[in-house]
């Protein structure tokens, strides 16, 4: 009964070693982590939160989010709260006018009608490329293939909830599963 006792006890302290080094574990590569997160233009203007909804969950190193913010959320811990500005660059980049195209109205056979602010994926010499309507005019249609973001400075106000080491699922498809995350 006392080596029962004993292991018992040796078994609890592991359990709290476990939880303590998960409360410290850092954000790094191959580590899943989950956020609550505010992203600001540099106006001011609300562009995303997950308030009322789900935290973020990102798998660092593997290019989950913007490059920018996971670099500043390296080395940091549950509980840890971060703002960071993240400049165009390490962002969405910068705008790129050569992305800005007429086309004929013709290219888009079997839509009904062309608006402003619609999205279409078209085929580039990369692959596919989310394209945005930005002007209608007569038989030309102009299109965007900037991200909605480029050119844009971005303020992120950031709370990590927690930090936990990646499945090998994870980091073999390269996201995160379930809660937060990707699923299959």
């Amino acid at each position: 009964m006392v080596v029962r006792l004993e292991f018992t006890d040796v078994s609890d302290s592991l359990k709290n070693q476990c939880k303590l080094s998960e409360k410290f574990m850092q954000i790094e590569k191959e580590k899943v982590a989950i956020i609550d997160y505010t992203v600001k233009t540099a106006e001011g203007q609300l562009v995303d939160s997950s308030e009322g909804n789900e935290p973020l969950a990102f798998l660092c190193g593997y290019h989950n989010i913007i490059p920018g913010l996971e670099t500043a959320l390296i080395g940091k811990v549950a509980g840890d709260q971060v703002e960071v500005s993240v400049t165009p660059e390490n962002a969405y980049g910068q705008y790129n006018q050569e992305m800005v195209k007429e086309v004929p109205l013709t290219a888009f056979e079997g839509v009904e009608k062309i608006e402003v602010g619609m999205q279409f994926q078209a085929e580039s010499p990369n692959g596919p490329q989310l394209i945005t309507v930005a002007k209608v005019e007569n038989e030309t249609v102009t299109v965007d293939g900037n991200h909605p973001l480029a050119g844009v400075e971005l303020h992120f106000d950031v709370t990590i909830k927690e930090v936990r080491a990646a499945s090998s699922e994870e980091i073999e498809h390269g996201h995160v599963h379930g809660v937060g995350g990707h699923h299959h």
